[in-house]
């Protein structure tokens, strides 16, 4: 992981899920996140974006943020980024990090500028 940037994890575009049924199923705060990437391909640029595997459990996060926060999307913020306000959280591991489609939207635009979620 790049210690510069913000990491988002989010899942696959399709994954199956036995608990849901037969077929695959798509994450929609994942479809909203990447939605914004598209709208604003610059960010691309300035984070740093991973696809998680559906099943748990998810090794990549847990080694950042241990097993609690799993939960795609999710953004972590680098180990050196200055102490942010509400919606950013702290996981056990003491990495700053940001969950759900609306709050790394909320987070997005308070730090590169991009228009905030209507609510």
């Amino acid at each position: 992981m790049s210690s510069e940037k913000d990491v988002l994890f989010l899942l696959p575009p399709g994954f199956p899920d036995a608990k849901q049924g037969t077929g695959d199923f798509f994450c929609p705060d994942c479809v909203t996140v990447n939605g914004l990437l598209a709208y604003h391909p610059h960010l691309r640029d300035r984070i740093e974006v991973k696809v998680a595997p559906f099943a748990r459990p998810r090794q990549e996060v847990i080694a950042l943020l241990g097993p609690d926060h799993q939960g795609c999307p999710v953004l972590v913020l680098p180990e050196e980024a200055p102490p942010e306000s509400a919606p950013v959280r702290r996981s056990i591991t003491g990495r700053q990090f940001v969950a759900g489609a609306i709050e790394i939207g909320d987070y997005l635009a308070r730090k590169y500028g991009t228009p905030v979620p209507h609510r």
